[in-house]
């Protein structure tokens, strides 16, 4: 096993290692973002010596999937077989073929991207359900590995599934993205690429954790002509990432399409009547189904109004890749092929980066807590604003550390070339905002300010008002 080549998933490379040794059968669901690598962990932990592999391509039809079964299944088994014309044919086939194996060696089937192999009206959900419930899960020397981007897929026909599948499997592994410590180390032992925290952290706030992403840069590059060959070179790798990642994890595309392209334009995120005012969209379980997909699909995530259960749930994008698209790229492609690079010194791409730094904190939130010295107390994390009135003004805190031991930390979070400098106005502006949060929502706790910048608060009379601060370096910290 080439347990070496892969950076980082030690949990869940003990999971895999966990499921082998097991004197039971084992069924591993492995979920994750398209891109973030769970067919490379699969791979490269069992060195690609697999009994049976077959990969689903949501290109394809029924009887080309079926046809790619059989052909790998003749290539494994060294007989000749019929062509399979449903998929319970094609699992009666494999069936013959394991059963065949000793029973005191393990032996491993790998279904990868298995949503695209269950076209509508396949049957296939339906035979596998049958081959695993009759032949697989007695035995004891079979591990099945079920593997795919729709994640949806996933959830629905295992985690929820209401008949035969009903909490079948054994182990599931959730694959997140990288976070900034793995990110660094994937870039200097995968892509020998030395860049300093500063840059990784600007890459990170448009590629994201993803190391399908990562793996594209170039170390004989500057960060920005990276960016630049990728998105908005003509024919780079990524221009046409955004529109082939969606149509080949939803269908009706178009319909989330419209949804994350309104949360983009509401930073704090929206709640379902919003996005259904934006969007336009019916109300109905079709767009519930929607917003589900996506979230457990990685792109969006969910999160609480502080003190305020009437607001209900907000949903916020929180896919870089898509966030960076949208922002930079949708209207961008072609005219300017060195388009990065000659904005620079741009005031918008100032703005974006202290907008998506906000998002990155959130996604180190883990870190923020290391570094606060609370990881082992209970908190909740939300947002909250409020709007003008006639008795003062709005104001919006972004990140909320709700405390048990009676402290809330409000995060102002800023991405600055240097030490962030709190001046007069600014530091007005933070009075005004803990003074309408304590005044508007009756907190009895003590609200303490946390500054989470790149390299720290530059020391001058208004710093004092800062309780704790984190840096940029914490936010690499091994968690």
């Amino acid at each position: 096993m080439a347990k070496e080549l892969i950076i980082s998933r030690e949990y869940e490379k003990q999971q895999l290692q966990d499921c082998y040794d097991s004197k039971e059968s084992q069924l591993v669901i492995v979920y994750g973002r398209r891109r973030v690598g769970k067919s490379f962990l699969i791979n490269q932990f069992f060195n690609d010596r697999f009994d049976f592999k077959l990969v689903g391509d949501y290109r394809l039809t029924k009887e080309e999937q079926l046809y790619n079964f059989y052909d790998e299944l003749k290539r494994q088994s060294g007989k000749i077989i019929d062509t399979p014309k449903t998929w319970r044919e094609a699992f009666f086939l494999l069936r013959d073929y394991l059963d065949e194996f000793k029973d005191d060696e393990k032996h491993i089937v790998f279904f990868d991207e298995m949503p695209w192999l269950d076209n509508q009206k396949s049957g296939f959900i339906q035979a596998f359900e049958y081959f695993w419930n009759s032949f697989g899960a007695s035995k004891n020397n079979l591990m099945l590995i079920v593997c795919g981007s729709a994640t949806s897929w996933l959830v629905d026909n295992f985690d929820h599934n209401k008949g035969g599948l009903f909490n079948r499997q054994n182990c599931r592994i959730y694959l997140e993205a990288f976070n900034l410590y793995e990110t660094r180390k994937f870039l200097v032992e995968k892509k020998g690429i030395e860049w300093s925290h500063y840059d990784i952290c600007e890459c990170y706030m448009i590629l994201g954790g993803i190391p399908y992403y990562l793996n594209m840069l170039s170390k004989n590059m500057s960060p920005s002509q990276n960016i630049d060959n990728l998105f908005f070179k003509k024919r780079g790798a990524l221009w046409d990432e955004f529109d082939n990642l969606y149509k080949s994890l939803f269908s009706k595309s178009g319909n989330y399409i419209k949804i994350v392209e309104s949360l983009f334009k509401k930073k704090i995120g929206l709640t379902k009547a919003d996005l259904l005012q934006e969007t336009r969209l019916s109300d109905n379980s079709a767009f519930t189904k929607m917003l589900k997909n996506l979230e457990d699909s990685g792109f969006i995530r969910t999160y609480r109004y502080f003190g305020n259960k009437k607001r209900g749930t907000f949903y916020q994008l929180s896919d870089y890749f898509t966030m960076f698209y949208l922002k930079y790229v949708k209207d961008n492609y072609g005219k300017d092929e060195g388009f990065w690079t000659h904005h620079l010194d741009n005031p918008s791409r100032r703005s974006w980066a202290g907008l998506t730094f906000e998002q990155l904190c959130k996604d180190h939130i883990k870190q923020i807590k290391k570094k606060l010295s609370i990881a082992g107390i209970s908190s909740e994390v939300s947002v909250w604003n409020t709007s003008s009135t006639d008795e003062h003004d709005g104001a919006q805190i972004d990140l909320l550390i709700d405390r048990r031991d009676r402290i809330i930390n409000a995060c102002e979070m800023k991405f600055s070339e240097n030490a962030f400098e709190i001046t007069k106005e600014y530091d007005e502006n933070l009075r005004h905002k803990v003074s309408v949060f304590k005044e508007i929502t009756e907190t009895k706790k003590a609200v303490q300010l946390v500054m989470v910048t790149t390299y720290g608060v530059k020391k001058n009379m208004y710093s004092s008002r800062i309780q704790n601060e984190v840096t940029m370096e914490d936010l690499f910290e091994r968690v």
